[in-house]
């Protein structure tokens, strides 16, 4: 079944931290219950105490607020099969290192504290609604207008926000042994819960299964699938909280929302859904039908099969996750020492250079002394490079002890003619 467990009239669709609660209460306490008491006792005293304290019913009493919020504290706790496992071992420590999450009944704020809620649930920041309380009293009290839903059928419709549309689907044996499907989808996107009513002693109903509208493609959606095998819902919160304290690790809890249904079957005769508006200032547009299972015959299979895949999936990425941290730790100290060694080599490339640079004519060169040098500042003697600026005819002595110009001056005076005045 895709529904999730109810908090009396709690949805999962969003959350926000709980607060830290002074001198708190043992759970059990707050609860009435013992600590060997089922799920289903846990789940039924939390929701007496949630009617009970809820806020609609107690404008005018603050205590009443406090109460419920200590009453949904404790059912956050005892309704989790780790969280009260980790409570029952080592107490508040251990719950305040996973943290809790918390709701919060939008139906009962004032116009500027819903519009702050709408503003941040359109940005992507979780946040968790109630089911009016108004709502659960009627169906609690059989006051609720209930239209049938034939299997096979579906009803469209509009509901206002904070409302409810009921609905009545009557399976033979037959249909539920083949298992039936309640699925609502809005084209406009609206969002809305999907609930399931058990019948009440008194002879009204009590709400016992809900899912929210998650977006899907173009359209927003919810079902509950009974189909004799344990189906999951993806609670989508758990990998928001996820995101918001490591957007890297994000990933490794993206199925930790996986929760399972309570409820995978159910009974042949009347039973009792309800679409709940739960915009924040429009009515929201659905279509709910109701289908059996004994038609979809591959796709139940195909559905039983997936679902062991992505259990199978989420274990293999806790141990995967845990390969992920050592070699991400690996790849950080290779990058390191990736950073130094380039340095280094950098380093020595650069004093390299600077040796090869020196061989170099500029340099000084050590000769004797004469008139055309001059002392250098490593304390040697400079001579100039011939052909420089500045210097002058060069009186350097050739090889035979004479100078260029003389042996140039020589030569053209030879008489090349035999001219006897030139003798």
């Amino acid at each position: 079944m895709g529904g999730s467990k109810t908090e009396g009239g709690t949805s999962s669709s969003s959350t926000t931290t709980v607060p830290v609660i002074a001198n708190r209460r043992d759970p059990y306490e707050v609860l009435s219950v013992s600590k060997d008491s089922s799920d289903q006792e846990i789940k039924s005293a939390y929701r007496k105490l949630a009617l009970k304290y809820h806020p609609d019913k107690n404008a005018s009493n603050p205590e009443a607020s406090e109460l419920f919020k200590e009453v949904a504290y404790s059912y956050s706790i005892l309704s989790d099969p780790e969280k009260r496992r980790q409570y029952d071992s080592s107490g508040f420590e251990a719950i305040d290192a996973e943290g809790v999450d918390m709701e919060i009944d939008l139906s009962n704020l004032g116009t500027v504290d819903t519009m702050f809620a709408a503003l941040f649930s359109k940005l992507g920041v979780p946040i968790k609604t109630t089911i009016s309380a108004n709502v659960l009293d009627e169906a609690l009290n059989g006051t609720v207008t209930v239209r049938p839903l034939p299997i096979g059928s579906s009803v469209s419709g509009k509901v206002e926000k904070q409302c409810a549309h009921f609905f009545s689907v009557t399976m033979s044996d037959e249909q539920a042994k083949s298992g039936i499907v309640i699925r609502v989808t809005s084209t406009a996107q609206s969002k809305f819960k999907l609930l399931y009513f058990e019948q009440d002693n008194g002879g009204g109903y009590s709400l016992a299964l809900q899912e929210d509208s998650e977006k899907t493609g173009k359209v927003t959606s919810a079902g509950m699938y009974f189909l004799h095998f344990q189906v999951y819902r993806m609670d989508s919160t758990v990998n928001a909280l996820a995101m918001a304290k490591d957007p890297e690790a994000a990933f490794f809890k993206r199925l930790e929302g996986l929760q399972p249904c309570e409820v995978s079957e159910l009974r042949s005769g009347t039973h009792i859904f309800a679409v709940y508006g739960d915009n924040f200032f429009k009515t929201a547009s659905y279509t709910i039908e109701a289908i059996c299972a004994n038609t979809y015959e591959d796709t139940t299979h195909k559905l039983k099969d997936i679902e062991q895949q992505i259990l199978r999936k989420r274990t293999e990425l806790c141990q995967f996750e845990t390969e992920y941290r050592q070699a991400l730790a690996r790849f950080q100290e290779v990058t390191n020492r990736y950073g130094q060694e380039k340095q280094n080599v950098d380093e020595l490339l650069k004093q390299r250079d600077s040796i090869q640079s020196s061989f170099t004519v500029g340099r000084s060169v050590v000769i004797g002394s004469g008139s055309n040098t001059q002392p250098s500042s490593n304390g040697g003697i400079h001579t100039k490079v011939p052909g420089g600026s500045g210097d002058g005819e060069n009186n350097s002595p050739n090889e035979e002890g004479t100078s260029d110009s003389k042996s140039k001056k020589k030569w053209f005076n030879l008489n090349l003619k035999g001219d006897k005045k030139a003798t």
